[in-house]
């Protein structure tokens, strides 16, 4: 009879493990919106030549989080992003090791304007890095930013940089007056 309670126990720890990887497993953001990690309730919005475009953003502003960033990611729908938020102004390196997206990284001053665009290779070990201190890293699929005419000196606007910025976000009421200059 023992040997029938190893066996159960053997088969429970089994299912076990293969339930702890289905919930702890990394999971990509697919057009139909499932798998998405936690979306920002705010858009972020970035003021072009052409007008506001608007974008659904996760928030990575943990160390663990900007860590992870968008590994392992195989689809993101092209108004979606991650916005990555540093304590302070510094110079900063990305790179695509485990991240199977190409996408565009959009690096972005302490005044909410864009600082340089560069393009991420899908796991690769190169440094992506602007020439510039930046304070926050916007990253969306490849080809989008050039798509939508997202260029150096753009505004980007959300609450997490509006506040350090010092400026409020396009519509919000009371937020005074939005000054491109």
């Amino acid at each position: 009879m023992s040997r029938i309670y190893w066996y159960a126990a053997a088969v429970a720890v089994a299912l076990l493990a293969v339930a702890g990887y289905a919930l702890l497993r990394p999971t990509a953001p697919h057009d139909s919106g499932a798998g998405l990690g936690a979306v920002d309730p705010a858009p972020l919005i970035v003021l072009t030549d052409g007008g506001e475009r608007s974008f659904s953003v996760e928030i990575a502003d943990e160390p663990s989080e900007r860590q992870q960033g968008l590994m392992f990611r195989e689809h993101m729908d092209d108004d979606h992003g991650m916005l990555f938020v540093f304590s302070e102004t510094q110079q900063v390196g990305f790179w695509m090791k485990d991240t199977p997206l190409a996408l565009d990284l959009i690096f972005i001053g302490p005044d909410g304007r864009v600082r340089a665009i560069r393009r991420g290779e899908p796991l690769s070990l190169a440094t992506i890095s602007p020439d510039v201190p930046v304070r926050f890293v916007f990253e969306v699929k490849a080809g989008i930013a050039a798509r939508l005419g997202i260029e150096d000196g753009d505004r980007v606007h959300h609450p997490a940089i509006d506040g350090v910025a010092g400026e409020g976000s396009p519509g919000q009421a009371g937020s005074g007056p939005v000054s491109d200059d």
